[in-house]
């Protein structure tokens, strides 16, 4: 809605390798994520909150990456759950994106007991929230354009 291209990464389809600790060096489906990471101007990451943090499988993605894919990179963050609303994942999430030096904004989205927030054709049924959503990918889209223009972000030269 926001003009932006999208890509969705499902690790259930193209499965990655647990992070070897040395760049997991030849490692042909890590390098295509590498690529796809490095060309996207912005990322929307999205895990399920499993014993109050981020899903393993999301967190081994980050460690696979590195300063070169992430450093001002723009990111979004939404998690689902089967209980209440909670953070815990996203603020885990916010933490690593932050020491590898994304630009991570402010908005969040957290779908408590995802089980029945979602209609038959995948929406989020709850107005407000989906909202919500949809403001993470606005603004995702937006800062990451201007990120981009680098000259629009540089301060005025004195006279």
């Amino acid at each position: 809605q926001s003009g932006a291209t999208t890509i969705l990464y499902n690790q259930r389809e193209t499965p990655l390798p647990l992070c070897d600790g040395e760049g997991n060096k030849g490692d042909t489906a890590v390098e295509e994520f590498r690529k796809l990471v490095l060309g996207a101007d912005g990322l929307i990451l999205s895990t399920p909150e499993y014993h109050g943090s981020a899903s393993g499988v999301i967190k081994n993605q980050l460690d696979l990456l590195s300063f070169d894919e992430l450093s001002g990179k723009v990111c979004g963050l939404v998690s689902v759950l089967g209980g209440q609303s909670n953070s815990n994942a996203l603020n885990h999430l916010r933490l690593s994106l932050r020491w590898v030096h994304a630009w991570v904004i402010p908005q969040q989205a957290s779908i408590g007991r995802a089980w029945q927030a979602f209609d038959a054709e995948g929406s989020i049924e709850d107005e407000k929230l989906r909202e919500r959503v949809e403001q993470i990918g606005e603004n995702v889209t937006k800062f990451s354009q201007l990120l981009r223009h680098e000259e629009l972000l540089q301060s005025p030269q004195p006279n």
